[in-house]
């Protein structure tokens, strides 16, 4: 049971943690790469430090050799003077020169190296730290657009759809209402020209509209003959 207990209070830890992380991914996600970014610069510091280093070493390398040559020449000189003194002299400066010559190169090849590795190492870093603003950037777009929808809750769309149905209903009654008013107006005319159509032949003028009694009356005769 001890067990148990214990095993459930570490499963709601770890969910507090999880949920809390998933949270706030995206703030996490911003540090982390402020951070990255600023151990980025920090490594091409380092870089540069190991260039100059070599640069260093570069030129100690090209003064030695300088200098070598000037002894070589010196020491041809004593010799031609029969100076042995002064060659054997020259002779071991020179061979002290070309041991740290020596070292000279074995450093530069370290730093070369170094170097080489270095850069290689932040170019990486760097890819993949532009790949990751990149997936950032996706990101942030996505919880904008998220929090976007979020601004129209499903009450928003029920009123816009209720007030799309009553719009239809105040077009259709006024649709209705037009047509009520065209037949009315098209009735108005009709009543009046029968009017005049009856005064006219009452007066005379034509034929008459209607038949006459006694004109039916001569028609029944007519029948009964």
């Amino acid at each position: 049971m001890f067990k148990m207990i214990t095993t459930l209070i570490r499963a709601r830890s770890a969910d507090v943690v999880e949920g809390f992380s998933d949270a706030n991914a995206l703030t996490i996600l911003r540090q982390q790469l402020r951070d990255a970014a600023d151990g980025l610069e920090g490594a091409k510091r380092a870089v540069a430090v190991v260039m100059a280093y070599g640069e260093r070493e570069k030129g100690a390398a090209a003064r030695i050799a300088a200098q070598i040559a000037d002894l070589e020449a010196r020491a041809l000189a004593a010799l031609g003077k029969g100076r042995e003194d002064l060659a054997a002299e020259a002779a071991q400066a020179i061979a002290e020169l070309e041991a740290e010559a020596a070292a000279t190169a074995r450093a530069i090849s370290h730093y070369d190296a170094e170097t080489r590795r270095l850069r290689e190492t932040v170019s990486l870093a760097e890819q993949r730290l532009k790949a990751l603003q990149r997936g950032k950037q996706i990101a942030d777009a996505a919880e904008r657009t998220q929090k976007l929808r979020g601004t129209l809750p499903d009450g928003v769309t029920a009123s816009l759809a209720e007030a799309e149905a009553t719009l239809s209903r105040l077009q259709s009654r006024q649709d209705h209402a037009e047509a009520v008013e065209i037949a009315m107006t098209e009735l108005c005319i009709g009543t009046t020209t029968e009017t005049t159509l009856s005064r006219l032949a009452a007066a005379g003028c034509g034929a008459a509209l209607r038949p006459e009694a006694a004109q039916v009356l001569a028609r029944l005769r007519e029948k009964a003959l």
